[in-house]
């Protein structure tokens, strides 16, 4: 009986820590809202200009009809904002990743 408990906790603990990694599925910036799936234009119309932008690279996906296209990745970054850095990930001027940190 107190394996089984052990197990209990330990898979609860291990749940537990992992809903902390998760990544966040929407942005809010001033009073505005952004989502996953948002385009470049969206975002910078709803919350101006990044702090930062980078490309990051090339990402060959697969579209929904089957065709193979190159697409750049950017990463956009907000803040600092309550100590609070946010990191957009864009793939083919689309929002795919949300990110924060706390800054220095």
């Amino acid at each position: 009986m107190p394996y089984r408990s052990l197990a209990y906790f330990s898979f609860l603990a291990l749940l537990l820590c992992s809903n902390l990694t998760w990544a966040s599925s929407t942005f809010r910036c001033n009073s505005r809202l952004v989502s996953l799936d948002a385009s470049t234009a969206q975002v910078r119309e709803k919350c101006g200009a990044p702090a930062s932008s980078t490309v990051i690279g090339y990402k060959e996906i697969v579209d929904d009809y089957g065709f193979r296209q190159e697409v750049v990745v950017e990463e956009w970054i907000y803040g600092p904002n309550h100590g609070m850095y946010y990191y957009l990930r864009f793939e083919g001027n689309r929002l795919r990743g949300i990110d924060s940190r706390r800054g220095n």
